[in-house]
């Protein structure tokens, strides 16, 4: 019975079992993390200027850098992990993260902090790009998109999780735990996940067949648990896919799709979201009010991320996303028009669902409508320069958020958002494609 091997069929005819739960469960992990350090800025930044170990400009500098590192990790291992692997990729990432913060939570200055931020970015970009992709080429296409939206879901669980340790320990302690905290537990997760294996798909298009055999024997006995088996489905054989031919049409329109959705998404998050306790501190709110309204929004994170995880496979990639959009862009313009401190309940409330909106498309344009758009070959190279546009983005929007506060205050800062969100309706409408209970191979074959 030797298959030898089509590894994207019969991964995608595979009941759910607890091989599947054991590669989520790992991944998120270290994923979770990554998002936990991704939303620690915020607070550590708003107590770090209160106790004039910063100022202002070097915040800016900390968020900046963050991003060309995370930038750079991005592009690094979207080539690094297609040419030799998820599972390499995945556990060097990671290292990096954790000894990264480790340092920085002993930083003497702002200057080794920044230093510290920038190599944490680099793992910190790569996680997010290999940790999507990786489960992407595990988990059966019928629920793909709740598989990874919920995977997106444990990465925001850091935005609630910074929120309430923030609240609790850096009045207390000040902002040295909070990085204390992500560098033991990303080291436990590197441990844990030594033995996760290597990507079948990924395997079988590097032409070492009998490694994939192999591994997709063992991955079968486990998930059959002794039941036959659904017969594979074997797909048309495809023509190999080249680097070069993300240049041309129609992977071009997949990586303008992709590149775009990443940079709003990023700048909604980076240029709004992780801003929102300095924005309550110049709404005159002190520190503590400041973190407490945070962690009150921060739920409709979860929320929004659960929703997301439901959408994606109940009413496809593409509506989810012009959905959540169109929400964005309605409340983010009423949210602009109040001030927290003088109409808490109504900012508390349109913003809550403004979170909602944002991490609903959160959940599918990182977890799993970007990864779906390119074939394995490209898949890891693709999304990197995705996100490595996406994160490039970032690198200024702090600036940008410092500008149109200093001139336009919050209302500018929203505006922003929503031109960018007009332009995404608009592409996805036009180029995105839907890839709801496709397998992949069947998604490349209609590039």
């Amino acid at each position: 019975m030797a298959h030898l091997v089509n590894a994207g069929a019969r991964l995608d005819r595979l009941p759910i079992s607890s091989f599947h739960y054991r590669i989520f469960g790992l991944v998120g992990a270290g994923m979770f993390f990554d998002g936990y350090d991704l939303y620690v800025a915020g607070g550590v930044l708003a107590s770090a200027i209160q106790t004039k170990f910063t100022t202002a400009p070097q915040n800016l500098q900390f968020i900046s850098l963050t991003f060309v590192g995370m930038t750079l990790g991005a592009l690094i291992t979207g080539f690094v992990g297609d040419k030799m692997g998820r599972r390499f990729t995945y556990q060097v990432n990671l290292l990096i993260f954790g000894l990264a913060s480790l340092a920085a939570a002993f930083a003497q200055d702002m200057n080794q902090l920044i230093a510290c931020r920038f190599v944490q970015g680099l793992g910190l970009g790569a996680e997010i790009v290999v940790g999507y992709s990786t489960l992407t080429e595990f988990v059966p296409p019928k629920t793909r998109g709740r598989w990874l939206s919920m995977m997106a879901f444990l990465v925001v669980a850091g935005f609630p999780v910074t929120a309430l340790l923030g609240y609790l320990i850096i009045p207390a302690f000040g902002w040295r735990p909070m990085f204390i905290i992500a560098a033991v537990g990303s080291l436990i997760v590197w441990y844990l996940r030594k033995n996760l294996p290597e990507s079948p798909r990924w395997l079988e298009q590097q032409g070492r067949t009998e490694e994939a055999e192999a591994l997709m024997a063992r991955i079968e006995s486990e998930s059959a648990g002794g039941a036959p088996l659904p017969p594979v489905v074997v797909p048309p054989q495809l023509p190999q896919v080249a680097a070069s031919d993300m240049l041309k049409p129609p992977l071009l329109q997949r990586l303008i799709v992709g590149s775009w959705v990443l940079i709003t998404i990023n700048t909604l998050i980076f240029g709004f979201v992780i801003f929102l306790p300095q924005f309550f501190l110049r709404q005159g709110l002190t520190i503590a009010n400041s973190l407490a309204y945070t962690l009150v929004l921060s739920v409709a994170s979860l929320v929004g991320c659960a929703v997301g995880a439901y959408l994606s496979d109940a009413i496809g990639r593409r509506w989810s996303i012009i959905g959540a959009s169109l929400v964005t862009i309605v409340t983010g313009y009423i949210y602009a028009r109040f001030d927290a401190s003088a109409d808490p309940a109504i900012v508390l409330c349109v913003g809550f669902v403004l979170i909602v909106a944002i991490y609903v498309q959160t959940a599918i344009l990182f977890g799993v409508y970007t990864p779906e758009l390119f074939p394995t070959e490209i898949r890891l190279r693709a999304n990197g320069i995705c996100n490595t546009l996406g994160r490039g983005a970032t690198v200024v929007s702090p600036f940008m958020v410092g500008a149109l506060m200093a001139s336009y205050k919050l209302p500018g800062v929203v505006w922003l958002m929503i031109s960018l969100v007009v332009v995404q309706i608009v592409v996805v409408w036009a180029w995105g494609v839907e890839p709801r209970n496709r397998g992949l191979e069947d998604v490349a074959a209609k590039a």
